[in-house]
Parts: C-alpha cells; structure tokens; sequence
C-alpha cells in the first residue's frame, strides 16, 4: 500500500516539474529468453520518442543483488540500441535497459520492460563422494553415495553397480544426486557410477563420473568341525580336524581349542582349515572347538569330543518297503548299522558281489556316522542275498558283518502262506458257530414243548384250526342263560373228559385197525 502511494507521488512530482522538463519515452527490449554458457546473444533496445534529434545513452543492465552493466550503446536520431553478449551463469536472471539523454539534464532517464534471461550450463566433471565413511566395511551397515558436479542445471541422474543400473526397492533409495541403501550385504559390492544428464535444444550433454568400488564384507558363518582318524607306518593314531565356515569374506583366521587350551590357529583364504590333534583310540581325550574371525566378530563351532571308539557288537540290518499299484512291493530299503563306532566304514554285497555308488537298480547313500543305506528297485535282476560289512575307516583289521536276506521279486508279491491259513481258518470257524447256533436252536426247541409226539403237536394245530373257523353267530343265547351256567358244570364235564381219555384213545385204536368198507 505504501509502494503504490509512493509511486502515485513520485509520478505527481514528475507533473508539478518545470515546464521545460518532457518525458523521454519507454525504450522496448527484445532478445532470447533461453542461451547456454559461451554462447553469443544479441539483445536490442529501441526508444520511441520525439526527441530523435538528441544523443541517448542506452544500457543493458542484469538486475538483482549482483547488478552488473552487460553493455551501453549511444543512439542517435533514434537508432536501436544493439548489445551482444558472450554469456556466462551470471547472466541468468531480470535483464532491463535503461534510456537517459546524454546533453540535457532536465530529462529522467526511463526503463524498459523486464526480460528473464536462463543461461543454460552443460553437466561437467562429476564425481562420487562416499558420504557413510569407509569404502570396505561389514554387511548390514548403510551405504550412502553423492553425486558431484562442478557444474550442471536440471540434471538428471543415473546410478549404475558393475554397469548396471541401479533401480529403487525396499532397501534402496533414489533422490536427486545421491544412492542410499540399507541393511547392505556382499552383492552389493562392486564398482559404482553416477551418470548426470541434462539438455537443451534437444541436445543432451551427459557426463560420467569416476568409479568407486565398495566392498562389502560377509560376516563369518559358525564353523563346522569334524575329524577323521590317521594311522601312520609306526601304527599311532592322529585326528585330523577340519574347521570351515560356510560363509564369510577371506582371509579368515581359525584357531582350534581343547577345552581352553589353544592347539593351533591358521590364516584361511577358502573358508577352512586342518589341523593335526595326537590321538588313543577308544580313550576320551577331551572336547574341540573351531573359532573363526574375519575382522567384525569371533564364530564358535560346536563341542566335538576327541573320541575315536573302534566298531563292535552286532551289525543289524533292516528293511522296509515301497508298495505301487495292486499292492506289489516295488522297491526296498535297507538300513545298515553298527552297535558301535565313531568312524565307521560300510560295504554292501549282492551275493560277493560289491554295491557301491550308483547302479541300474540300487543306491547306497552313507549316512556317517550313523547308518548307511540301501534303496533297491524290485526287479529280476535285483534277485540274490544282501548284506552288509561294517570296519573301521582307518583300520580294515576289524570286520563285521550282518546277517543275511533275500529278496525275490515274485516271492516278496506272492500271497503268504500265513494269510491263506488265517483267511480259510477264519472261513471254518464261521462255518462251526453256524453249525453250534443251529443245535443250541434244537435243543431249546425240545426243551421247550417236552416229549410230545409229532402226532399230538398236529392234533393241537388241528384243533386250533377247528376252532378258528367256528361261527358262533348262531348262538344266541341270552345273557341270563349264559350266566346261570356256572363254573361247577364246567369243571364237571372237564373231569368227565380226562377220566374218558383211555378209552377214547382205545376207540380210536380200533376204528385205525378195522378196514374201511366200500358202499
């Protein structure tokens, strides 16, 4: 508000001047807006006024904190004003030019609109700067790059690992001119570069930075440690123990200890070391550990007891199968193992014939120091007796074998004796408890009806027959009568009928015997 009042006053002072002060006019300037370092632009100023007849001093000034004079130029009889510049980066920003007469005072010098130069400036010698400290360090610290340049406007940028680009994830962020990426492991090692890019007038000018290699560092993995048994020409005994880790950038140093006590250490560059330990068979002589250090932090293997015990007791060999269709054995696996020994050897045998390795129809797969194993597919030519041989892997004085078994295709998918016998003594019985059911039947039957004849059971089905085709819709006897009949005459003519038996039965004797006589 301010500014505006005192413009409007300012322009007021200009009207209330002496009548011999005019106004000069507003020069115009025209040029490029855009213009790239080194290149030379022309601009122009041109006055329009009515004082063509006097000297003008034009000039061309960049605007800002660091104002700066870019040229002048005397125009007379109101010829333009011309200024040609080499430019530089400082040349970007407001440019006006400014019209003031050079002979009379009593005329203010005027300024021309505003033209906003971009001086353009190609990418130039980048160069990586490695901004989380060391280039060789341990997996899972951070790793954060930055891209420099000496120079450069609107550049874009590329990262490239060994060639590659580099492209955004979860560990890896991209923004502007730096690379950062977490939790960092060994494939992020390797050669890195920065590619800067910018263009103008469809031009594209890139520069590439110098490589940087950063390493990164495994951290040793838990060693492993095992020992195998050597017998030299004067029959003693020595473990040869082997320490190795799995993972982990070399040179790795491993040390060897029993108990607390430091045998022997070794500088690895494959991740694993040897080293030689006196040994008494079957006599304990104490617990061995590997320790691995690479420089970040000490690993620890097991406890491994410094113990070879020789092979005894007996060798025990077993088997399963694998059944396919229709319930046919196809294939057999057997597991050989000895009651004792720390460093067992195993051999299998088809009749004398050795198996080792891989064949057309077995495989033997060791699985020390436990158990060795013997997949066998069913077939004619796996027909023979098998067993097994358990020594000493340092020492072949001392053998064992299993006992043996044979395997027969068509036997093993033959139908066994023992189930043909359960199935038909099963069948048999089931025939006896019918049999047992049915007399049981009988006996209760007789039990039941006494020792009636077959004649007196008719007789009782036929008077039952009797009976029920009776129609005694023809009595009708009143209820009275019926009522005056006691039980007495009942009873009466029952006792008359048991007393008549003998001589019905006598009767009826007679009339079987006598013939019938035709009419």
């Amino acid at each position: 508000m301010f500014a505006s009042l005192f413009v409007v006053m300012l322009g007021l002072c200009y009207c209330c001047k002496e009548s011999n002060q005019t106004f000069l006019g507003t020069p115009e300037l025209s040029g490029p807006t855009e213009a790239m370092v080194k290149d030379i632009v022309i601009f122009n100023c041109e006055l329009h006024s009515n004082h063509l007849n006097e000297s003008i001093l034009l000039q061309l000034f960049k605007r800002g904190q660091n104002a700066k004079l870019l040229g002048d130029h005397t125009s007379l009889d109101g010829e333009p004003g011309t200024f040609t510049v080499i430019i530089n980066p400082s040349h970007e920003g407001n440019l006006q030019c400014v019209a003031r007469p050079q002979n009379r005072s009593n005329i203010e010098p005027t300024v021309s609109n505003t033209l906003y130069l971009s001086v353009f400036e190609p990418v130039e010698d980048a160069k990586i700067a490695v901004r989380s400290g060391p280039k060789e360090f341990f997996e899972g610290n951070r790793l954060e790059l930055f891209c420099n340049l000496t120079v450069g406007k609107n550049v874009s940028y590329m990262w490239l690992l060994n060639d590659r680009p580099i492209s955004r994830s979860p560990r890896v962020s991209l923004s502007a001119e730096s690379l950062s990426i977490s939790r960092t492991t060994s494939k992020d090692s390797g050669s890195y570069r920065c590619e800067a890019s910018n263009e103008f007038n469809n031009t594209v000018f890139t520069v590439n930075s110098s490589e940087v290699v950063i390493t990164v560092k495994d951290v040793v993995s838990t060693p492993d440690i095992s020992f195998t048994v050597l017998k030299d020409e004067s029959h003693n005994y020595s473990a040869v123990v082997t320490c190795q880790s799995t993972k982990g950038t070399p040179p790795v140093i491993f040390s060897l200890y029993n108990r607390e006590v430091l045998v022997a250490n070794m500088t690895s560059e494959d991740r694993s070391a040897v080293f030689k330990a006196p040994l008494v068979l079957d006599r304990h002589l104490g617990f061995l550990q590997c320790q691995a250090n690479n420089g970040n932090q000490t690993a620890y293997s097991q406890w491994l007891p410094l113990e070879a015990v020789s092979v005894g007791g007996p060798v025990t060999m077993r088997h399963d199968y694998d059944f396919g269709e229709n319930y046919a054995v196809t294939g057999m696996r057997f597991y050989c193992k000895a009651a004792k020994g720390t460093h067992p050897q195993y051999q299998w045998f088809l009749n004398k014939t050795l198996l080792h390795g891989l064949g057309s129809f077995y495989k033997v797969v060791n699985q020390d120091p436990k158990q060795s194993m013997l997949l066998l597919s069913v077939s004619r030519s796996s027909t023979g007796t098998y067993r097994c041989e358990v020594s000493n892997s340092f020492d072949n004085t001392t053998v064992i074998s299993s006992k043996r078994k044979y395997v027969d295709k068509e036997v093993l998918n033959r139908l066994p004796v023992l189930v043909v016998a359960v199935v038909f003594g099963c069948f048999t019985f089931l025939i006896l408890l019918v049999s047992v059911c049915c007399g049981i039947g009988v006996v209760y039957r007789r039990r039941q009806y006494g020792e009636k004849s077959l004649l007196g059971l008719e007789m009782e089905r036929t008077v039952a027959a009797y009976e029920g085709e009776l129609d005694l819709s023809e009595y009708n006897e009143d209820a009275d009568v019926v009522e005056t009949s006691g039980g007495d005459e009942f009873d009466q003519a029952s006792e008359a009928s048991l007393d008549e038996w003998p001589q019905i039965a006598e009767q009826k004797k007679t009339l079987e015997d006598e013939p019938i006589e035709l009419p």
